[in-house]
């Protein structure tokens, strides 16, 4: 592999939050089964294997939020940078009804090749550039499906995910919430904390104020969308900040 497993973006903006997007892309690199899962089009293109929609919001809000942006390049088929390294789901086999063949019967050695190819590469930029000043807020963008199979709707347009840690969670579900146009989730649709998560590894474990944000999928599928949701989002995120006084 020649590429690198992580993108940086504003190395040098010189703002305190730091942005992350652990499922920016749904690239599977040619060192990993020729560059495929052995999946359909369709589904490389679901949530399963990507974010969708979560990198262009990152982008624009670390802009916004004059932060640098660390962005993955390999999806989280190949490995989930959202997962401790001893998960196991860390290399998914079964997703929301698909089954992942190149994933199916990996063994011991791959995983470990892909943790040193992959994973651990993309957390050591994470911790770089969270190591760069001493008040580091840490931003995590993601997003959701509108629906899993067989489950029911999810009426989120946004979820707010939080571990112990949640000085900048409260007044930021408080101010989404004051605005009463949106369905503000807290740790919806998925609990806030996970064990050796990126979250826990690279502000937890660091006393930084943090937060993760899920946006709704579909609420993010254009451009346009993922530009306006940025600049919702960036005022209400410093104001939100302010109220810690962290």
């Amino acid at each position: 592999m020649t590429e690198q497993p992580f993108e940086t973006v504003g190395e040098t903006r010189g703002g305190r939050w730091l942005v992350t997007c652990d499922h920016a892309t749904n690239i599977v690199p040619p060192c990993v089964n020729g560059g495929s899962l052995g999946i359909t089009p369709a589904d490389m293109a679901r949530h399963i294997a990507w974010d969708p929609g979560a990198a262009g919001v990152a982008r624009a809000l670390a802009e916004r939020l004059d932060a640098p942006l660390v962005l993955s390049r390999f999806s989280r088929l190949v490995i989930d940078p959202n997962r401790s390294e001893d998960d196991p789901t860390l290399v998914m086999r079964l997703y929301d009804g698909t089954v992942i063949p190149a994933n199916r019967a990996i063994d011991e050695a791959e995983t470990d090749r892909r943790i040193r190819t992959f994973w651990r590469p993309y957390h050591t930029e994470v911790a770089r550039l969270a190591a760069r000043r001493s008040d580091t807020v840490l931003l995590a963008m993601h997003s959701f499906t509108p629906q899993l199979k067989g489950r029911p709707p999810r009426p989120w347009q946004i979820g707010i995910l939080h571990a112990a840690d949640d000085r900048l969670a409260r007044p930021l579900i408080a101010r989404l919430r004051a605005g009463g146009d949106l369905c503000v989730g807290e740790n919806e649709p998925y609990g806030g904390h996970l064990p050796g998560d990126s979250v826990d590894r690279h502000a937890e474990a660091f006393g930084r104020p943090n937060v993760l944000v899920e946006l709704r999928n579909d609420v993010i599928a254009a451009p346009a969308d993922q530009a306006a949701w940025a600049a919702r989002l960036a005022p209400i995120l410093e104001a939100a900040l302010a109220d810690t006084g962290a």
